[in-house]
């Protein structure tokens, strides 16, 4: 009954559009929903964004949730996932990519889920990192094991959404560091972040993960900016 007059008086909307959600409709509504640009890649196992890091960073599989266009409803979700303090939409993209992972069996292996990590300044600032719910659904759904404890960022550094590609990198190639490369020897991990552009950030992140003995290294996002 409470909930049913809170909804009356403060009825859920769709990130997307901002009509009013109906019965079983969550995050999106239905017409949000049909216009999303899934990128489908973990079908196929594409190449597409492993070239992005051809020659720097090796990588088993890679894949992406939705494309990420300049504007639509991809954009507004990332938007208020992580700037208007609703981490509940990473949670609802770790499910979803989750539940078409377990059918892929590129994926099959995975032992290991780690997000890239927020410095502990931005985390305090933003309450959650906006990457966690994705990865610890994605985990569930591969019955792999999620770590926060290994990847670590050792520097703030200011936004990288109006840096250019050799910006990016000078920013954050030596921002992250591994805790103990020891400690997930010979494991299949699977990196996940929210959205690729110039792949700046997960070559760093990278970097630093195969310092581990015997790794293998897979990446999934939520959404990846077509070059």
């Amino acid at each position: 009954m409470f909930k049913q007059l809170i909804g009356l008086f403060f009825p859920k909307v769709c990130f997307g559009c901002e009509s009013v959600l109906v019965h079983q409709e969550n995050i999106l509504c239905t017409s949000c929903l049909h216009d999303l640009p899934l990128t489908n890649l973990h079908e196929n196992d594409s190449n597409l964004i492993k070239n992005i890091f051809y020659g720097s960073v090796v990588l088993r599989h890679a894949t992406a949730l939705f494309y990420y266009p300049k504007k639509g409803v991809v954009r507004k979700l990332i938007h208020y996932l992580k700037y208007k303090n609703h981490p509940e939409i990473s949670d609802y993209l770790g499910k979803w990519l989750g539940s078409e992972l377990q059918e892929a069996t590129s994926f099959a292996g995975i032992d290991v889920v780690i997000p890239v990590p927020l410095h502990k300044k931005r985390l305090q600032q933003r309450g959650y990192n906006q990457v966690e719910g994705f990865g610890k659904e994605l985990a569930i759904s591969l019955n792999a094991r999620y770590v926060d404890t290994v990847l670590l960022r050792n520097k703030n550094t200011s936004t990288q959404t109006v840096k250019d590609r050799l910006t990016r990198w000078k920013n954050v190639r030596t921002i992250f560091e591994v805790n103990d490369i020891n400690t997930l020897s010979g494991k299949h991990i699977l990196l996940v972040d929210d959205v690729i552009t110039t792949g700046a950030t997960i070559k760093a992140c990278a970097k630093e993960l195969h310092k581990i003995p015997n790794v293998k290294l897979s990446l999934a996002v939520m959404a990846y900016t077509a070059q």
